[in-house]
C-alpha cells in the first residue's frame, strides 16, 4: 500500500510504501531515532491506496512524488 502522511504543525507531507501501515506509523511517530520524519512530527494519516502488486504500488509512491502528484496531494490537504 501507499501511504500519504500529513504533518500539520509544520505543513510537511510524506508519502511512502509500506505492507504494515500501523507499524511504519508507529515508526515514523515514535520509535525512529533519525531520519526526516523524525524531524516534523506528529504526522497524520492523510491518505491510503492499496495494490495488488508491490511494482504498483512502487510506481504509485513514484508518481506522488513528481510535480503533478505534489499537485494531488495538495488537493487531499486543502480540499
Amino acid at each position: 500500500m501507499v501511504y500519504i502522511l500529513f504533518s500539520e504543525k509544520y505543513s510537511k507531507t510524506y508519502v511512502g510504501c509500506t505492507s504494515n501501515l500501523i507499524e511504519r506509523f508507529k515508526s515514523h511517530n515514535y520509535l525512529s531515532k533519525d531520519g526526516y520524519t523524525r524531524k516534523f512530527r506528529p504526522w497524520s494519516v492523510i491518505h491510503v491506496e492499496f495494490f495488488e502488486d508491490k511494482k504498483e504500488a512502487l510506481a504509485r509512491e513514484k508518481y506522488l512524488k513528481t510535480g503533478k502528484g505534489r499537485e494531488y496531494i495538495k488537493g487531499l490537504i486543502f480540499a
